[in-house]
């Protein structure tokens, strides 16, 4: 092949990747792997940075968001067990989710290396955030004079009534 022919077919299939859905490779997601506390979950497929200037971002499929930090999408934002996450709309696009704006919003630190994201732990979801939304053992008679430890309930759903005279 001579140079007229290589620059002619170079530039055929450069111009290709860069026009929109002009070639296959272009519009088709790519895979990468991501760490999230103990895990490590591979994603077949990804998309990239939709943002222009928004700098290097990670886009899951909504689908995929539980295998990954265990959150799951619902009308009232990112949830996992009793905590939810406000989602603004640039963070959504149909089937998609941008992860890295996701872990910004929550104060995630996010580390990458080419098809490799590791994400930090959030920091709503451990420590002493965890600890003091579970109340501390106190013991009163219920109405025949038992008494009774609120950590006899543990793992259940309570109710606690008080009132008081003054």
């Amino acid at each position: 092949m001579d140079r007229r022919q290589f620059l002619v077919t170079s530039a055929g299939g450069a111009l290709a990747l860069a026009v929109p859905g002009a070639a296959a490779g272009a519009a088709a997601a790519s895979s990468t792997t991501v760490l999230y506390g103990d895990r490590s979950v591979s994603l077949d497929k990804v998309r990239p940075n939709s943002g222009a200037g928004a700098g290097k971002d990670l886009w899951v499929r909504a689908a995929d968001l539980p295998r990954i930090n265990e959150f799951t999408l619902k009308p009232q934002g990112a949830c996992r067990e009793d905590i939810c996450v406000p989602i603004p709309k640039e963070l959504k696009s149909g089937e998609w989710f941008n992860l890295t704006g996701f872990a910004k919003r929550t104060g995630e630190v996010v580390v990458s290396d080419n098809d490799v994201w590791s994400f930090g732990e959030i920091p709503v979801m451990g420590g002493s955030f965890i600890n003091s939304r579970i109340a501390p053992d106190f013991a009163v008679p219920d109405r025949k004079g038992k008494i009774v430890h609120l950590n006899d309930f543990r793992g259940k759903k309570v109710l606690v009534v008080t009132w008081a005279s003054w």
